[in-house]
């Protein structure tokens, strides 16, 4: 039997495609995808990846969403100083034990993005 080696990509819609992969370049260090060999594409270093369906009626994200990503940080409080710096609103700060620690931002377009600092 054959399975998946790791999450390959998370496509999604957007009104500015250009403008929004600049902001999570800018923010998050997350490459575009590339376009030319030229490119360098974003490459994550291993670790936990949690692939969980949520129920239809959860109140864990907007309602109006489908999804909500998360991304793994290794210094949760220097992410959210610098998100800051950069005007950018954090909510939802927490921690979970055993987890890690927890906090959300949206980018320009109202998608949340959740940071986790897994547990050590």
């Amino acid at each position: 039997m054959q399975y998946v080696q790791g999450f390959g990509g998370f496509f999604f819609r957007a009104k500015d495609p250009a403008g929004l992969a600049k902001w999570y370049q800018d923010h998050l260090g997350i490459n575009p995808a590339p376009t030319n060999m030229e490119m360098a594409p974003w490459v994550t270093e291993s670790g936990v990846t949690v692939f969980s369906p949520f129920g239809a009626d959860t109140d864990y994200f907007a309602a109006d969403k489908t999804f909500m990503l998360n991304f793994r940080v290794a210094d949760l409080d220097a992410m959210i100083t610098q998100l800051k710096s950069a005007d950018i609103e954090v909510s939802h700060e927490s921690e979970m034990e055993g987890i890690g620690r927890f906090a959300r931002i949206h980018d320009p377009e109202g998608n949340a993005i959740e940071l986790w600092e897994p547990a050590s």
